[in-house]
């Protein structure tokens, strides 16, 4: 019997079809042909799927002031998705669209290469992929960045022209004024509560009561819902209420990573008389910072044996406790209870002898020994009843029970003779 061998030609291979996504950007309005980050979207959307080779892989779109910064999130995303073989080209407008830093370009497009990954740029009609692509890059990446370069200077010379003549570049509102077109306008109703904050503190009140007292008044700070010492000390310190303006306190480091800086005298800053209308005086402007110098003085005076700051936490709200000095004692206190009142966190003040006392207790100390409570002591916990709980750095942790001592038994003999006088005195033509 003869067997017939019937050849069968092998069907045609389908092309492999190219997983392509898009990456956008908007930056400072200068898009004219797609002047949105939606209009970019829905434009890169229609060209992917038009294409019968291509499959869709999706569009990452960042809106930002630059092409520099790193923390771009869709970019990021990008990237990671190439990492994780989703992607085979990325089509994107510009070189100046992906990044003006010619090291983090060439790094990106490197890595991509490395992953087989295209990256294609419409306005160059370049291929990374392609033999002359990296070279073509190199060179259009480095203008790229020296016109980033340039329009930074351009733009730095323009702010300080503008801060000659006192007009502000990146402020803020503030409580008492607001900013438009640049200048700042005074707020009749806020003003009052600033002049109302300064004359209170320059009377003596401290801190955190003038604090309760706006919020028992039922004024709030600006942009927030209660006050504190932060929100405080902002309008405490801000030379604006005087209507003069000191203008570049901070700055950019440079035009590639645009990390701003405090200008400590490294770049010129500029004093502005009569700006805007004053809300109080230089003289009382410069009357409540002597007064904040002095009390920050006595502050740290007072607080030389302040031996547990940053280690006591309350175990009702979770705050740090804080030190507090009376004419009689030393106590720590829970900071919400402090600022706020019993209302906020009902923990009770621990004497600071109490809190010395559990530490020798549970290390087997005869005298308080700074250098050990740091070696071996991590946080301090208080709790209700009188419960102090020691966490160990070695892990384990143990509780201390402290008892209240009789007030008339820490009395010295100077406060005993005060109180007997003070005693006399009530009494006097009594009976």
């Amino acid at each position: 019997m003869i067997k017939r061998i019937i050849e069968v030609e092998s069907l045609p291979t389908l092309p492999k079809r190219t997983r392509v996504a898009a990456y956008a950007r908007v930056s400072s309005g200068k898009d004219t042909m797609l002047n949105s980050l939606s209009a970019q979207i829905n434009h890169y959307k229609k060209y992917i799927t038009d294409n019968q080779s291509w499959i869709f892989a999706g569009v990452y779109a960042d809106e930002a002031l630059t092409g520099t910064k790193e923390d771009r999130d869709e970019f990021q995303q990008l990237i990671a998705d190439c990492r994780a073989d989703k992607i085979d080209m990325v089509i994107t407008k510009s070189i100046s669209r992906f990044a003006r830093n010619t090291v983090t370009l060439l790094k990106t497009i490197r890595e991509l290469k490395e992953l087989k990954v295209d990256v294609y740029f419409e306005e160059q009609n370049i291929h990374t992929l392609s033999s002359e692509g990296e070279m073509i890059l190199t060179f259009l990446a480095t203008f790229a960045q020296e016109e980033s370069r340039s329009v930074s200077e351009n733009m730095k010379w323009r702010i300080k022209k503008d801060f000659e003549k006192g007009i502000i570049w990146g402020g803020n509102s503030c409580l008492g004024y607001r900013l438009k077109n640049k200048k700042l306008h005074i707020v009749p109703s806020e003003a009052e509560t600033v002049r109302f904050i300064y004359g209170m503190y320059l009377e003596g009140f401290s801190d955190v009561l003038i604090c309760k007292i706006l919020d028992e008044k039922g004024i709030s700070p600006y942009k927030a819902e209660r006050w504190n010492r932060t929100s405080l000390i902002k309008i405490l310190t801000n030379y604006n209420y005087t209507g003069n303006l000191v203008l570049q306190k901070t700055y950019r480091e440079n035009h590639l990573n645009k990390a701003q800086k405090i200008n400590k005298g490294n770049i010129e800053q500029y004093l502005v008389s009569n700006a805007h209308e004053p809300i109080i005086s230089k003289d009382v402007f410069y009357e409540a910072q002597k007064l904040r110098k002095s009390k920050t003085e006595n502050h740290k005076k007072s607080n030389g044996d302040n031996d547990f700051k940053g280690y006591m936490k309350c175990a009702i709200c979770g705050k740090a406790y804080t030190y507090k000095k009376t004419p009689y004692n030393v106590y720590w206190m829970c900071s919400t209870a402090r600022t706020k009142g019993n209302k906020y966190c009902k923990s009770k003040q621990v004497p600071d002898s109490k809190v010395k006392e559990g530490i020798m207790s549970i290390l087997n100390l005869n005298s308080f020994n700074k250098n050990e409570f740091i070696k071996k002591i991590k946080t301090i916990v208080v709790h209700e009843s009188n419960k102090l709980v020691f966490e160990l750095i070695d892990g384990t942790s143990k509780k201390y029970l402290w008892e209240h001592d009789l007030r008339a038994n820490s009395w010295t003999e100077e406060m005993k003779e005060e109180a007997r006088i003070k005693a006399l005195e009530r009494n006097k033509g009594g009976i």
